[in-house]
C-alpha cells in the first residue's frame, strides 16, 4: 500500500491520501477521540503485530487558495502508548506519516514533556511534518497541570497548532480538521514545487 496518492476528484484538484499517527503515553485519550471521529463509519483493524489500531475517514476541506473543495483521505494510526514499542517498531509505525496528532492528559504535565520523545522518534524517520497537539481533558473532577503557557511553549517549539479537547466530544473534529488541512496543503505545495 502506498502511503499517499494523489488523484483527480471532480474539480481536478488532487484528492489527497494521507496517513497520519496519533502519538502519546497511554491513557492521554487517543483511542476515545478515534472512536468519536470515526463514528465507526469505517473498520477499525488492529494490527496485532503492531499494536496499532487503523482507521479510516474521509474529510472535505478548501485548497490552500481557498476557491475549491478538497478530499482528504485519512489513514489514522493509533498507537499503543508504551515507549518501549516506538524504539523498536518506529519505522513500521512512521513510515509515510503525512502528518502526527500529538496528545496528552490536562491533568498530567509529564504527559506533555513526554510528548518530545514521541514527536522526535517520528520526525527520525519522517523529516519535519505538520503536527497538532491534543490537550485532553479525560476527567472533569482532575486538576490541571498543563498550563496555557506550557501549551503555547510545545506550538512555538514545534510550528504546532493546538486545542483542549474532552470525552465529551469537545474540539475533537477541529483537531483532526486542522491537521488533514495542514498535510493536505503541505502536500499539494510539494507536488506544485515538483511541476514547476
Amino acid at each position: 500500500m502506498t502511503p499517499t496518492r494523489e488523484r483527480p476528484n471532480e474539480t481536478g484538484l488532487p484528492r489527497v491520501k494521507a496517513k497520519v499517527c496519533m502519538v502519546g503515553d497511554s491513557c492521554t485519550g487517543k483511542t476515545e477521540m478515534i472512536r468519536r471521529f470515526v463514528h465507526h463509519l469505517f473498520d477499525d483493524r488492529y494490527i496485532r503485530t503492531l499494536g496499532t489500531t487503523v482507521s479510516r475517514k474521509e474529510l472535505t476541506s478548501t485548497s490552500p487558495d481557498g476557491l475549491h473543495q478538497l478530499t482528504i483521505d485519512m489513514v489514522i494510526w493509533d498507537i499503543m502508548g508504551e515507549k518501549w514499542l516506538d524504539d523498536l517498531l518506529k519505522e513500521a509505525y512512521f513510515y509515510g506519516s503525512r502528518g502526527v496528532l500529538a496528545v496528552c492528559d490536562v491533568s498530567t504535565k509529564k504527559t506533555l514533556d513526554d510528548l518530545d520523545g514521541w514527536i522526535e522518534g517520528v520526525q527520525s524517520v519522517t523529516g519535519k511534518i505538520p503536527i497538532v497537539l491534543a490537550i485532553n481533558r479525560r476527567d472533569p473532577r482532575a486538576q490541571d497541570e498543563i498550563t496555557e503557557a506550557d501549551a503555547k511553549r510545545f506550538a512555538t517549539t514545534y510550528g504546532a497548532s493546538y486545542f483542549y479537547t474532552s470525552e465529551t466530544g469537545e474540539n475533537v473534529d477541529a483537531v483532526f480538521d486542522s491537521l488533514g488541512k495542514q498535510v493536505a496543503e503541505n502536500r499539494l505545495g510539494y507536488l506544485r514545487d515538483r511541476s514547476e
